[in-house]
């Protein structure tokens, strides 16, 4: 059995394991597909999320759909792995038989040997990528230090564990020769890089050593932790262009009540301080952040605070999630989930609604200037970019008028001639 479907189901951290996983099979002589809508293989390997309860339901279904094919004989082995599996193990070898073996999120070696192949150490910092060729996430860390209510990921991942900073130039200038272009750092909590390895926060200093690596054109920074923020990485992206004038901050709420409530060591004053001095030391950065609606004990007054509050700072970037009640975390064992479904629902398409305005008049803006763009696809009526202010898969797009000019994998100016709430419109710039 030399075939192998590799399943990634969750987050983009999930998706460098699998990255690597699929590196370790190719190099034992494996042919691997990744996504396929179908098993096209012998084996199948899904990489399941265990987050929240839409992530569990989609990885159950998955499962459940490639027992279906086994059943039919269109698949010989089915195997497990990653958060879904790490933190239910005994109950998904109890109600689903018809997986063969289940892992957790870090078994790779033990799967790599049980399918008959010798795990290769030197393989450490190699991927075989999935994403277009010319950007790749950069997962600088495992797991988290924070204790934040609502949140199961330390339950899965355990404490934080930075990276030594030597193997991740060296895994940059790996992926900088293989055609990358842009590097999507990636982490539970940047803010934490370093302060368990190094005794002090290092995120400023990693960010400025992969800027210089040859052939990175764009570093993109994603999820910080407001709580004990790195200020000394603004200056970092004061001085290098490549850096986007991009951060993704997680904020979650801004009534002091919830953020105490959800553990999140930030008061509201200092979040309006922190917020005041990124936009002051890096003008022109696109915040991208997230909220979350319903907390136990969200009154309709938290609920209005923060609405004010998404009006009041005019994210670039925003999502918006009802909470959801987690097994074993704080807040289960402490909370009860006192906010109805539907008015969790409510809240969190109240916020979109403003939000979505917003989006429209920051784009707006944009009409007419000349921006540099990163071109991801081609598709039948446009080239699809991005700008150093959107990240892959959750921001906008910009549209660009066929040109022959235009390569897919490539940075261009694109002068910008329309734009709608979350897409802008463009043309090649002459």
């Amino acid at each position: 059995m030399k075939k192998i479907d590799v399943v990634t189901l969750g987050c983009s951290k999930n998706l460098v394991d699998s990255e690597a996983l699929i590196r370790q099979f190719k190099a034992g002589g494996f042919t691997v597909a990744h996504d396929a809508d179908k098993p096209e293989g012998d084996i199948a390997i899904i990489n399941t999320c265990g987050f929240i309860g839409d992530a569990k339901e989609e990885s159950i279904e998955t499962i459940l759909d490639f027992a279906e094919a086994k059943k039919r004989g269109n698949l010989k082995k089915l195997i497990v792995m990653g958060c879904l599996s790490e933190r239910y193990s005994a109950q998904l070898k109890e109600e689903l038989p018809e997986v063969d073996a289940i892992y957790g999120k870090f078994d790779w070696k033990q799967i790599v040997e049980d399918l008959g192949q010798t795990y290769r150490a030197d393989l450490i910092n190699e991927r075989s990528l999935t994403t277009p060729g010319h950007y790749a996430y950069f997962k600088i860390s495992e797991g988290c230090n924070r204790s934040c209510s609502y949140c199961a990921i330390p339950l899965i991942t355990g404490k934080h564990q930075s990276k030594p900073m030597e193997q991740l130039v060296d895994e940059a200038e790996k992926l900088s020769a293989q055609g990358v272009k842009e590097l999507q750092v990636i982490a539970q909590d940047l803010s934490f890089y370093g302060l368990d390895m190094y005794k002090q926060p290092r995120l400023a200093e990693l960010t400025n050593q992969i800027a210089d690596v040859e052939g990175i054109g764009w570093v993109r920074l994603h999820y910080a932790y407001p709580a004990g923020f790195p200020y000394n990485l603004l200056k970092v992206m004061n001085a290098h262009p490549n850096v986007c004038n991009y951060l993704d901050l997680a904020l979650q709420h801004i009534s002091d009540p919830m953020l105490k409530a959800m553990r999140r060591h930030v008061t509201k004053e200092e979040t309006y301080k922190l917020i005041e001095r990124i936009r002051k030391e890096v003008p022109g950065i696109h915040i991208r952040t997230t909220m979350i609606t319903g907390h136990p004990g969200e009154t309709e007054q938290d609920f209005q605070e923060m609405l004010d509050f998404v009006k009041e700072m005019r994210f670039e970037r925003l999502g918006v999630f009802p909470y959801s009640h987690e097994e074993d975390t704080h807040a289960y064992r402490n909370y009860e989930d006192d906010v109805p479904q539907e008015v969790k629902q409510e809240r969190a398409d109240a916020i979109m609604q403003v939000q979505e305005q917003i989006s429209w008049e920051i784009n707006q803006e944009k009409i007419g200037k000349t921006m540099q763009v990163i071109v991801d696809r081609e598709e039948e009526d446009y080239f699809i970019g991005r700008t150093e202010f959107d990240s892959p898969e959750v921001d906008p797009e910009v549209l660009i008028e066929k040109d022959a000019a235009i390569k897919v994998g490539t940075f261009i100016q694109a002068e910008i001639t329309g734009a709608e709430s979350f897409d802008l419109f463009a043309k090649l710039s002459k």
